[in-house]
């Protein structure tokens, strides 16, 4: 199966930390990961996952508009045809929100302080990736 994940920071939130700790976590437990840096763009984000055939991708989102944010990425890869893409949700999650995001079509959320092996593993049931 594919093990291509996306690692994204939509929207204006410049605090990437935590976005590069799961990068480089995936990264050593056999993922190929993609990162797209800070500061992206719905559209753009959407574009490297189709591009790069993804079968994830992970939004980093700490600024508070994980709601609004999630929805327009899940939305715009229904628009391009690319429903296969998972989308998990990881950051400063309120766990309010967490079935709202479920709802909103993400298929996993990893608030802050979820342990790096319980998202590896998720992970890896996502994507049928064993270790390396």
């Amino acid at each position: 199966m594919n093990s291509r994940v996306l690692v994204a920071k939509p929207g204006l939130d410049g605090h990437d930390r935590g976005a590069k700790i799961v990068a480089r976590t995936l990264r050593d437990a056999g993922f190929e990961v993609i990162f797209t840096g800070i500061r992206q763009r719905v559209d753009d984000i959407v574009a490297v996952a189709v591009q790069e055939d993804v079968a994830v991708v992970g939004l980093s989102i700490l600024s508070g508009a994980h709601l609004a944010l999630t929805t327009r990425v899940i939305e715009a890869l229904r628009a391009t045809g690319s429903e296969d893409i998972a989308v998990v949700v990881g950051g400063t999650i309120p766990p309010a929100d967490v079935p709202k995001l479920l709802s909103a079509g993400a298929v996993a959320v990893f608030p802050t302080g979820t342990p790096l092996d319980t998202l590896v593993t998720e992970m890896r049931a996502l994507t049928s990736v064993t270790s390396p």
